[in-house]
């Protein structure tokens, strides 16, 4: 642990990845003290500030607690961490589909209670974030942040903020060309594929709108595993690429 660092990627992240492997195989303990500061200062031959970054964000993945005066400790129930997405660029395909799948439990459900309990106001703003990313998609564009706030007008529809605050943590795993980067061929092919979303997604609304929750339910699952096979072929068409 206490080794010299030679010029990683990301010194802070180096470290705290060190320090998170040495907990999790139980070589720190929980209830274990850290090394001081200064001893991994002087060992790893890092700065304070890399340090301190490195311990607080192990503090936030929950692994440690900071006693004032005291240093810093391995948490006593470190291996019940709080739940997390990675969000970084080396991310695979398949934790990506994973989230995915995770999603579509969630928003089947938020469509259902939409239809079922949605205001009136807040079915109109479903359908204005419709018209919105309708408007996006004809300019050409691929309306990524347009078909976010469409699906997060449906979480707030249900009424609960929760459906809402769990997809904004999702946050880019949501829309899966965001997340792919990759180009979808000419403008023709690129029209064609936003405009099956599009069929999905106006079904979607209106389901949501006639107030037919086990409709508004089929047409979410069905847009969800479509957008999750058509990610799939994507990603699968950008490796032939490379």
């Amino acid at each position: 642990m206490l080794q010299r660092i030679e010029k990683p990627h990301n010194l802070t992240q180096e470290i705290a990845a060190r320090l998170a492997a040495q907990i999790r195989n139980g070589q720190l303990a929980p209830g274990a003290r850290l090394p001081t500061e200064h001893e991994m200062v002087t060992a790893m031959g890092v700065s304070r500030t890399v340090v301190r970054e490195a311990v607080a964000a192990l503090r936030a993945e929950g692994l440690v607690i900071t006693r004032q005066g005291a240093g810093a400790f391995v948490a006593t129930d470190a291996a019940r961490r709080p739940f997390r997405v990675a969000n970084d660029s080396a991310i695979s395909l398949q934790e990506v589909l994973d989230v995915m799948e995770l999603r579509t439990s969630m928003e089947v459900e938020a469509a259902g209670l939409a239809a079922e309990r949605g205001s009136s106001a807040a079915k109109a703003r479903i359908v204005k974030a419709l018209a919105e990313l309708e408007r996006t998609i004809g300019r050409g564009e691929v309306a990524v942040d347009e078909d976010f706030a469409f699906h997060r007008a449906i979480a707030e529809a249900t009424g609960n903020p929760q459906f809402a605050r769990f997809l904004e943590y999702l946050g880019r795993f949501i829309i899966p060309r965001q997340t792919l980067r990759i180009s979808m061929g000419g403008e023709k092919q690129q029209a064609a594929y936003l405009a099956k979303i599009q069929g999905e997604h106006r079904a979607i609304a209106q389901s949501i709108a006639d107030g037919e929750p086990t409709k508004a339910r089929q047409a979410m699952r069905r847009h969800l595993i479509n957008s999750r096979a058509r990610y799939q072929s994507l990603a699968q068409t950008r490796k032939k690429r490379n």
